[in-house]
């Protein structure tokens, strides 16, 4: 059995700007697969997931839109999710908007329920996604996953997150985009928020260190949530939210080179890669390059390039 499963995810319906559908083909065509071959690792291709029937389902919050289509998606993304780590896997999910993390953090939780283990959150992103289906005003669901996975209510008719993970097990890293809203309600759940002015004042080492020790400490579970716009727009302009002062090329390896020296990763996002915004592929090359990062390639192995 290979120790990595790629699980594409293309799903457009957690906001309104179309292109993330294009996101599994775009890794692939990146060599996400080659790239961590050549690491030493064995990789399987599930292939892309599809949709089969959709749900009955109604939100009392009009501007609430494809509930159905998100509804679906994870229930069929928590069963492989869980099918992958079941069959002693790592799985990189290949996304996809971030909606896709309601229901691959909900695989990794069943998962990690059973083997009577903590699971842990890292979501390495731009937005901190603590809204509900009630609070959002633009509807989108990709800006919903923390929150559900915190436990918080007014998810029907979602099912009700597994093992909610508590706040001091959730790690908000790179944030700098928060709704008054979601600062209020992150606030009352006590979740660390390091964000851009916590990580230049700190330095990028030292808070994901002290979260990788607490999981560690507690034989945990990590799963990883990496979106796009975690990077500056200047070197990964292909994501529908950008948001300035993101992070560098170099932090971001070495965030990923943390992980893999950690060696506490058990389940993997790639999220809202949008190919359609992308130059000439420079994003999806990032984001594969990063993956081989985490799965143990070092800065100095990278080859001169003569461009």
């Amino acid at each position: 059995m290979p120790n990595t499963i790629l699980i594409g995810a293309p799903i457009d319906d957690g906001q309104r700007r179309q292109g993330c559908v294009m996101g599994p083909a775009a890794y692939r065509v990146a060599g996400i697969a080659a790239a961590i071959r050549d690491l030493g690792h064995g990789v399987e291709d599930w292939g892309d997931l599809t949709l089969s029937t959709l749900p009955e389902a109604i939100c009392a919050n009009p501007a609430v839109h494809s509930l159905a289509q998100v509804l679906a998606w994870t229930d069929l993304l928590s069963d492989r999710v869980d099918d992958a780590l079941s069959a002693g896997a790592l799985p990189i999910i290949l996304g996809g908007d971030h909606s896709l993390a309601l229901g691959t953090v909900t695989g990794a939780a069943n998962y990690a329920a059973r083997q009577d283990r903590p699971l842990f959150l890292l979501w390495l992103d731009a937005h901190s996604d603590f809204h509900t289906p009630m609070t959002t005003t633009s509807g989108n669901l990709h800006g919903t996953p923390v929150a559900y996975i915190a436990g918080r209510g007014g998810f029907a008719p979602f099912p009700p997150f597994p093992k909610p993970i508590p706040a001091e097990r959730i790690c908000l890293y790179g944030i700098r985009s928060v709704d008054p809203a979601e600062h209020a309600a992150l606030l009352q759940h006590d979740i660390a928020i390091n964000d851009m002015r916590v990580l230049d004042e700190r330095g990028i080492v030292a808070p994901l260190r002290e979260f990788l020790d607490s999981v560690r400490t507690a034989q945990g579970m990590l799963h990883v949530s990496l979106d796009v716009d975690f990077l500056d727009p200047a070197i990964a302009p292909a994501v529908g939210t950008t948001v300035p002062g993101g992070t560098t090329f170099r932090e971001a390896h070495l965030v990923m080179e943390l992980l893999h020296e950690s060696g506490l990763v058990t389940s993997l996002d790639l999220v809202e890669l949008n190919p359609f915004l992308d130059d000439r592929g420079k994003t999806a090359l990032l984001m594969v390059d990063l993956v081989g990062s985490l799965m143990g390639r070092k800065v100095f192995d990278r080859p001169t390039r003569s461009y």
